[in-house]
C-alpha cells in the first residue's frame, strides 16, 4: 500500500544542480565531506535527521585513554560492528566525486569520514582529518596493525562472543549489553604489549597539526569549496568554511538537516548527495 508521503513527487533538483554547476564551472574545487556522504552506503551519522534521538554520545578520547573498562566496551562493540562497517561500499556520491577529480573539476578531498570509501571509489587525493578505522595504532610504541588482522585476534580471544549486530553506530561499533561485556578480552600490541587504539581522532581529541596544515594547503590550491554531507557542527570541519569565506572564494553546501554556516554559502542544496553529485558531474562534463 502506498502512503500519501510515498506518493508525493520527488522535488525537481534540476535548477539547483544547474546553479551548483554554474558556480563551480571552470573552477578548481576542493571538497569537504562529512558523514552524510556515507549514509547512503549504510553507515549512520551522528547528526543527521532523526539520529540525535536514537544515538548515544560517542566514546571520548580521555575516557578511552584512562578507563580500561571503556576500552573493553569499545573493542567489544567494534568486534561486532566491524564486519558490517568494513563491508560498506562506495555509493553514487563517492563515485561522482572520484569522477569529478579525474575530470579535473575537483582538486582534492578533505574528509571527516573514517571509512575509506573515497579511496575505494577511486579518489586519488584524500586528506583524512579524523584518520581511518582500517588502521590500529599502539599508544606506547606507535606500531600499526591492520584492523582486519586485529579482528581475527579479537575473535580468537573471545570465541564465544555473540556476533549478532542489532544497532550499527557511526564509528564502526555496535550496541551491546553489560552481560556481553563482563568477560571480554582485549588484545595488546604485538610489538610491545601496549594499549591499542583505532587510528582515528576520538571526540575530545585534536586533529594532528600536520593533517590540519595539509588540509589548509589543499584549500589554498582551490578556488571554490564544496561541502558535502557535513553539518559543520564541530570546528574540525567548520574552520575550512571560515577560511574559504575569508579568501572570498565561492562556497557551495550540499547537506540534509541542520548545517552551520549556511549564511556563508553562495549555493545551498538540501538534498541527498547521491542524487545531486552524479547530476553535477554530468552537467560539468557537458561544459
Amino acid at each position: 500500500m502506498t502512503s500519501q508521503h510515498d506518493a508525493l513527487p520527488a522535488p525537481d533538483l534540476s535548477p539547483s544542480v544547474e546553479a551548483l554547476a554554474a558556480l563551480l564551472k571552470r573552477r578548481s574545487t576542493v571538497v569537504l565531506t562529512g558523514a552524510g556522504c556515507s549514509t547512503e552506503s549504510g553507515i549512520p551519522d551522528y547528526r543527521g535527521p532523526g539520529t540525535r534521538a536514537r544515538a548515544r554520545n560517542p566514546i571520548q578520547h580521555r575516557e578511552f585513554l584512562t578507563q580500561p573498562e571503556a576500552r573493553a566496551r569499545y573493542w567489544a562493540r567494534s568486534l561486532m560492528g566491524w564486519p558490517r562497517f568494513s563491508s560498506a561500499r562506495p555509493n553514487a556520491a563517492h563515485a561522482a566525486l572520484a569522477a569529478l577529480e579525474q575530470a579535473g573539476h575537483v582538486r582534492g578531498l578533505i574528509t571527516q569520514n573514517v571509512d575509506r570509501l573515497h579511496h575505494a571509489a577511486g579518489s586519488a587525493r584524500v586528506i583524512e582529518l579524523h584518520g581511518a578505522l582500517a588502521r590500529v595504532r599502539c599508544l606506547t610504541c606507535g606500531a600499526q596493525e591492520p584492523r582486519v588482522d586485529l579482528q581475527e585476534r579479537l575473535l580468537a580471544l573471545n570465541p564465544g562472543f555473540s556476533h549478532e549486530v542489532r544497532v550499527l553506530r557511526p564509528d564502526g561499533d555496535a550496541d551491546l549489553s553489560s552481560e556481553q561485556l563482563s568477560s571480554f578480552q582485549v588484545p595488546a600490541c604485538l610489538v610491545c604489549g601496549g594499549t591499542l587504539k583505532p587510528d582515528v581522532v576520538f571526540f575530545g581529541d585534536n586533529v594532528p597539526l600536520p593533517t590540519v596544515e595539509a588540509a589548509f594547503s589543499l584549500l589554498e590550491e582551490g578556488d571554490a569549496l564544496l561541502v558535502v554531507g557535513s553539518s559543520l557542527a564541530i570546528f574540525s570541519g567548520y574552520r575550512f568554511l571560515v577560511r574559504a569565506s575569508e579568501r572570498r572564494i565561492p562556497i557551495a553546501i550540499l547537506n540534509i538537516g541542520e548545517c552551520r554556516g549556511v549564511e556563508l554559502a553562495d549555493v545551498y542544496l538540501e538534498a541527498r548527495a547521491g542524487d545531486v553529485l552524479p547530476r553535477l558531474a554530468a552537467a560539468l562534463a557537458r561544459g
